[in-house]
C-alpha cells in the first residue's frame, strides 16, 4: 500500500526553498487592514490556489448586508469593499472535511523608528528567521497552511473528505471575513486556525470588545483653569476605576488562562480632545480594549465596565452631574473555545509528534480575541496552532522561524490525511 504520510511530507520537504520565498514574498506586501493591497493579496492568493488545481470560490463580499446581519462582529478600518477566498481539494465526499483559515490583514507597522531595519516589510531573512511585519501573525501561518494543501494536492492522496483553505480578510478589526465565509455556507468538521502559538495547542480564546468613553469638561481660559473642569482631569479617576475593574476580573481565571499576568486585561489605547493649548478641555474621548473571560456573555461583561464607570462617577461631584458615556463599537470579539468533547487536540498533538522534533506541546488559552469564536460558535471545532511567538504579533522587529513554518506545514499536512481520511 502507499505510504501517503511519507509521500506528502515529501512533497512539502522538496519545496522547501520555495515555500521560503513565497513568505518572503507575501510579507513585502503590506496588506493592512482595510487597504487595497488587502484585496491585492487576495486576488494573488485566489491565483495561487487556482494554480494548484484547487476549486477556488474567490468572491466579493456584500458589505452592507453582511454588516447588517444578526451577530455581525463589528469592524474598525473604513472599507469599500471586502473579498472571501476558499480554496477547495476535494475528497471523495465520504469524509470529513478539515478547513484551515487563515487572515492575510495585518495591523499598521507604528512607529518606524522602533524598528530595527527602515522597511517593516522587508521580507528579508536574517538567521533563519523572516522578518517584516505580517510574518509571525500570520502570514508565516498562512504559507504553512497553503503548503499543506498543496503537498497533500501534489501528492495525489486520495482524501475521503473535502480539505479547505479559508484566505480572510478583516480579522484583525472584528472578523468580517470569516463571518462572511461562513454566511456564504462554507463549513467543515473541523478547523486549524494557524495563529502564532510557537507550535503549541491552543483551543480557547478569550474575548475583547472595542470601547470609547466620552468625558465631558468644562472649558475655560488656561490662565483661569480653576474655573473650568479639564475633561482630561476627569478621565483619571475613570482609568483608575478600570484598574481596580481589571484586578478584580482576573482574581480567579480558567486554568487554560493561569499562564498570563493578566489573563483579562483593560487598557486604553488612544486618547484624543481638546482644541486650544491655553484652553482647559471640555471633551477628552478615550478609545480601549477590554478583556472578555471565558465563557462569559459579551452583554455580561459590558455591563461590568459599564457599572464600574457609573460607580467612579458617582463617586465625583462633577461626574455625578455630567456622567461618563460608554460606546461600543468596532471588533467585538467574543472568547471561544474547543468542545470538550472534539478530540482535534490530541489529532493535531499526534500529527505533530509524527513529523516534529520531539518538542513537547504545551496547552494553553490565548488572551487575545480570534476568529476561534465565529467558527466554535458555528459549530465547527476549531484550535489554534501555528508557527512564530504571538509576543512579537502587533510588534516591531516582527518575524517568524522558517523551521516553524515547515514543521508547522508537515503536520498539518499530517493532521489533514488523519481528519479527512484516506481512500483504499
Amino acid at each position: 500500500m502507499t505510504d501517503w504520510l511519507a509521500r506528502s511530507l515529501d512533497a512539502v520537504d522538496d519545496r522547501v526553498e520555495a515555500m521560503a520565498d513565497l513568505l518572503c514574498t507575501l510579507v513585502r506586501q503590506p496588506s493592512i487592514t482595510g487597504t487595497d493591497v488587502e484585496h491585492d493579496l487576495q486576488l494573488r492568493l485566489a491565483r495561487e490556489l487556482s494554480g494548484m488545481g484547487l476549486d477556488v470560490d474567490h468572491w466579493q463580499i456584500p458589505l452592507d448586508d453582511t454588516m447588517a446581519a444578526d451577530g455581525f462582529p463589528g469592524t474598525e478600518a473604513a472599507r469599500a469593499e471586502a473579498w472571501g477566498l476558499v480554496g477547495r481539494l476535494p475528497g471523495l465526499g465520504d469524509g470529513p472535511t478539515l478547513m484551515l483559515n487563515a487572515h492575510v490583514d495585518v495591523v499598521p507597522p507604528g512607529d518606524l523608528v522602533t524598528w530595527a531595519r527602515a522597511d517593516p516589510f522587508s521580507g528579508l531573512v536574517v538567521d533563519g528567521q523572516v522578518h517584516g511585519r505580517g510574518a509571525c501573525d500570520m502570514k508565516g501561518g498562512l504559507v504553512a497552511a497553503l503548503w499543506a494543501v498543496a503537498a497533500i494536492q501534489r501528492a495525489g492522496a486520495p482524501l475521503r473528505g473535502d480539505l479547505l483553505l479559508a484566505c480572510v480578510e478583516s480579522e484583525e478589526d472584528g472578523g468580517l471575513g470569516t463571518f462572511a465565509t461562513l454566511r456564504r455556507g462554507w463549513t467543515a468538521d473541523a478547523c486549524v486556525v494557524p495563529e502564532p502559538t510557537s507550535l503549541d495547542l491552543v483551543p480557547a480564546s478569550a474575548g475583547a470588545l472595542t470601547f470609547r468613553l466620552h468625558v465631558h469638561g468644562l472649558a475655560a481660559h488656561a490662565s483661569r483653569r480653576t474655573e473650568g473642569v479639564s475633561a482630561l482631569d476627569k478621565l483619571m479617576p475613570i482609568i483608575a476605576a478600570l484598574r481596580n475593574l481589571e484586578t478584580r476580573r482576573n482574581v480567579e481565571v480558567d486554568s487554560l488562562m493561569r499562564r498570563w499576568p493578566i489573563a483579562y486585561p483593560i487598557s486604553i489605547g488612544m486618547v484624543s480632545g481638546g482644541v486650544w493649548p491655553s484652553s482647559v478641555p471640555d471633551l477628552i474621548t478615550a478609545d480601549g480594549r477590554y478583556g472578555v473571560a471565558l465563557d462569559e456573555s459579551e452583554s455580561d461583561a459590558r455591563r461590568d465596565l459599564e457599572a464600574a464607570v457609573a460607580q467612579a462617577c458617582s463617586n465625583d461631584p462633577w461626574l455625578r452631574d455630567h456622567p461618563v458615556e460608554v460606546q461600543w463599537w468596532g471588533g467585538q470579539f467574543g472568547p471561544g473555545r474547543l468542545p470538550a468533547t472534539s478530540d482535534l487536540i490530541e489529532r493535531m498533538r499526534r500529527a505533530y509528534t509524527a513529523v516534529a522534533d520531539g518538542r513537547a506541546q504545551e496547552v494553553w488559552g490565548a488572551p487575545y480575541g480570534s476568529d476561534l469564536r465565529l467558527l466554535a460558535g458555528a459549530g465547527i471545532p476549531t484550535l489554534h496552532f501555528g508557527p512564530g511567538d504571538a509576543a512579537l504579533a502587533h510588534a516591531p522587529n516582527e518575524s517568524v522561524p522558517l523551521a516553524e513554518v515547515h514543521i508547522a506545514a508537515r503536520a498539518l499536512t499530517a493532521l489533514a490525511l488523519d481528519v479527512c481520511g484516506l481512500a483504499g
